[in-house]
């Protein structure tokens, strides 16, 4: 796949490409242009400027007046809500496209039986969408996509309407046929659980331009945007390269290791993890090169482990991850002031994203 959507009017140009077989999950805040792309992938959506190809098919070229309607892209897009067919039972439901496109009956039902029992539904078969749980129709709703036999599947957060214990069930079906069929497919989610266990790659949006993108272990592990840096659970701070570390936007200066760092006055990030963070009620003495006073924002708990979040004047706000015991020991609340240290060891600086 190869696709450019660019709609100014809500700020978007996005330029995607995918290899077939592949799986690529897009990030991003609210706002920042997935849905929209989607849009224009699967031609809901007509963009003032766009150029899609899925395979050796030009689905849309507005330079030279090529618009494919939706119904004939072969491109499925999944939403939140499974949009079910109420007034037919699911076995109908998932019979529809293959109906559609010109195959018999008897061939149509085939493919709904085979595709049922793919996502574990072959016993809903004859119900109506209205006696369906969320999780069930989340599953039908796949069969009936994948009953087009489509190119490439685009999937909107396909897990968030879904309750804490029915997702990861999907995710699980979602993985597995994904890798049985061998679709090519786009998944738009706020989940880093989707991303580690559907995606190949991963990219991320932000103000509607793509602003990173790399395998899924590459940008969680060494992110280059504040928001890949928070999906993964990692601080990161902003600013420019120096021989040692980076300058933050903010004045201050973080130290690290820079063998895989830009130039000298380049735009970088330096990211390390909250547990690399130690954090102290009085000014540390020894070894750690970055040492700063903060200012505690908020207290959270999760595992057996309190996450600190603080202000530092001249680098922004510092996350750091202690055990319940030291918590209280420190008497860490909202609005204490404290030290926080990290070793240089512990801070990668990568160039940032974009």
């Amino acid at each position: 796949m190869q696709a450019r959507i660019v709609v100014p009017e809500r700020g978007v140009d996005v330029s995607l490409d995918l290899a077939p077989g592949r799986v690529l999950a897009v990030f991003g805040p609210n706002g920042a242009g997935k849905s929209t792309v989607l849009g224009g992938i699967s031609g809901v959506l007509r963009p003032e400027e766009a150029y899609v190809r899925v395979g050796s098919r030009v689905l849309t070229d507005t330079a030279s007046g090529v618009v494919v309607p939706a119904h004939r892209r072969r491109v499925a897009l999944l939403a939140q809500d499974p949009l079910l067919f109420p007034h037919l039972d699911v076995r109908a439901n998932v019979e529809f496209a293959p109906r559609s496109a010109g195959r018999s009956r008897r061939e149509a039902r085939g493919i709904a039986d085979r595709l049922l029992d793919a996502v574990d539904a072959a016993e809903f078969a004859t119900r109506r969408p209205s006696a369906l749980s969320g999780g069930q129709a989340a599953r039908v709703a796949l069969a009936r996509a994948l009953a087009a036999d489509p190119h490439l599947l685009l999937l909107d957060e396909p897990m968030a309407a879904l309750d804490v214990e029915t997702a990861p069930m999907l995710r699980t079906l979602l993985a597995s046929v994904l890798r049985r069929e061998q679709r090519m497919a786009v998944v738009v989610t706020h989940d880093v659980l989707d991303a580690l266990a559907l995606a190949d790659e991963v990219a991320v949006i932000d103000g509607g331009r793509v602003v990173e993108r790399g395998s899924v272990h590459d940008v969680l592990t060494a992110p280059r945007s504040g928001f890949a840096a928070s999906l993964a659970g990692l601080d990161l701070v902003e600013g420019v390269a120096t021989e040692t570390g980076v300058r933050a936007v903010a004045g201050g200066e973080v130290v690290g290791d820079t063998s895989r760092a830009p130039g000298p006055g380049e735009q970088a990030v330096a990211v390390f993890a909250p547990r690399a963070v130690s954090v102290y009620r009085d000014a540390p003495h020894g070894s750690p090169r970055n040492v700063f006073a903060a200012s505690v924002r908020s207290v959270t708990t999760h595992a057996g482990f309190v996450t600190i979040r603080s202000t530092v004047d001249g680098i922004g706000e510092i996350a750091a991850e202690v055990t319940a015991a030291a918590a209280t020991e420190l008497e860490l609340v909202p609005e204490a002031q404290v030290w926080l240290s990290v070793k240089a060891t512990e801070v990668a600086v990568h160039p940032a994203a974009g």
